[in-house]
């Protein structure tokens, strides 16, 4: 059963979604000493967290807002809603290749720009269409860069408009592996999937390794008129790069989700102000999701789409149970269990799990959890925090 939970809002969330919480939880956008944040996009790196937090729930996919290492080393589980948001973005990913292709923008710029009554409009339509000619999706081919719940749904509609799609993901998972059409062909790097592309498709986190994916090296690699279509992250893309690649002629275009100064009034640069996961259903999506999850968090322990502790899940097999949240380091479960042990506490089970320096245990036990014990197991080196959580 829920407790009174204090959840604090950092963006408008989703009705829907938090309807999912009950009525004895603590709602709004200022509150003190919250067990829970939820957020969207607002930046929370020069937050004060007060000791009181306990999990921040995205309700979208990317977490650059969040400052996740610090949350971490305080043992709060940072949870987002990946995939839930995946239709919206495909949606507008299409969007964007028919953008490209058929050179829409500069089109509809042009007629913007027209006067005159309806005969002159007429003519000055006929000579000036000649300049905004494209070409058809089908039998090109679509480079996909990240195969997940977003890339595989790209992938398939692409092969339905007709396009050869060709795919590369190093960590792609099995579920993403079943997902994905078997039309697509595998790439065996970035270079590779950058040469044989007509249209180029980015779905990848922003992180180091992904930071100017596409560079000057890259864009040079490419196919004379390819399209670039990024509806990621701004940071995988150097914006001097692709500006260089559009004033030479070797990029057509590129579209994306991230209005720059730097490109903003070239002809063949179309940018939309972060429209992603900008629709009705995509914002309930996520944040159902990621309500959910934060109160089988709050209530039972439960990890479900962390981005730094390991997804961990374990039925209750007594009232009495203790999660913790501990550094990754030999002998934790060790000291943990003799430090219940000492208390004459029976583990009736219990279920480790780790992810990189971070590791995370449930532990349910038969009879009732003394406060002093809960201080025994916090003083422990590496433990990060310990939360009782009795039925």
């Amino acid at each position: 059963m829920s407790q009174a939970w204090k959840i604090l809002t950092l963006n408008s969330i989703s009705k829907r979604g938090l309807s999912r919480l009950p009525e004895s939880c603590q709602v709004a956008g200022e509150l003190a000493e919250p067990d829970g944040i939820l957020v969207r996009s607002h930046a929370m790196h020069d937050m004060a967290f007060p000791g009181s937090l306990l999990a921040v729930g995205r309700a979208g996919a990317g977490t650059n807002n969040i400052p996740v290492q610090e949350l971490s080393k305080r043992g709060v589980v940072v949870l987002n809603a990946p995939g839930a948001n995946a239709n919206a973005v495909k949606e507008l990913v299409i969007a964007g290749l028919l953008m490209g292709a058929r050179n829409l923008l500069p089109a509809l710029n042009f007629v913007a720009g027209l006067h005159g009554d309806d005969e002159a409009l007429a003519k000055q339509v006929e000579g000036g269409k000649k300049h905004f000619v494209g070409h058809e999706l089908t039998g090109r081919t679509l480079g996909v860069v990240g195969l997940g719940a977003v890339g595989s749904l790209v992938a398939d509609a692409a092969i339905h408009l007709g396009m050869q799609v060709l795919g590369y993901d190093p960590d792609i998972t099995v579920d993403a592996a079943w997902r994905l059409p078997a039309q697509v062909r595998r790439a065996l790097s970035v270079d590779e999937l950058v040469k044989h592309s007509d249209f180029i498709t980015l779905h990848v986190p922003l992180v180091n390794a992904t930071r100017d994916l596409i560079n000057a090296e890259r864009v040079k690699l490419m196919k004379k008129g390819c399209v670039l279509l990024n509806f990621a992250r701004d940071g995988i893309v150097n914006e001097a790069a692709v500006l260089a690649g559009l004033n030479e002629g070797r990029l057509h275009a590129y579209v994306c989700d991230f209005p720059s100064n730097l490109l903003r009034q070239h002809a063949h640069f179309a940018a939309l102000p972060h429209l992603g996961a900008s629709t009705e259903e995509a914002e309930e999506n996520c944040a159902v999701m990621v309500v959910d999850h934060l109160l089988d968090y709050l209530d039972n322990g439960h990890i479900r789409q962390s981005v730094n502790f390991p997804d961990i899940s374990q039925p209750r097999e007594s009232e009495f149970r203790l999660a913790i949240a501990n550094a990754n380091v030999p002998n934790m479960l060790g000291q943990i269990s003799t430090t219940l042990a000492s208390a004459a506490l029976n583990i009736r089970n219990m279920v480790n799990k780790s992810r990189g320096d971070l590791a995370y245990t449930l532990v349910d036990v038969d009879s009732p959890v003394p406060e002093d014990l809960i201080t025994r197991l916090a003083a422990i080196e590496g433990v990060l925090r310990v939360r009782y959580l009795p039925v």
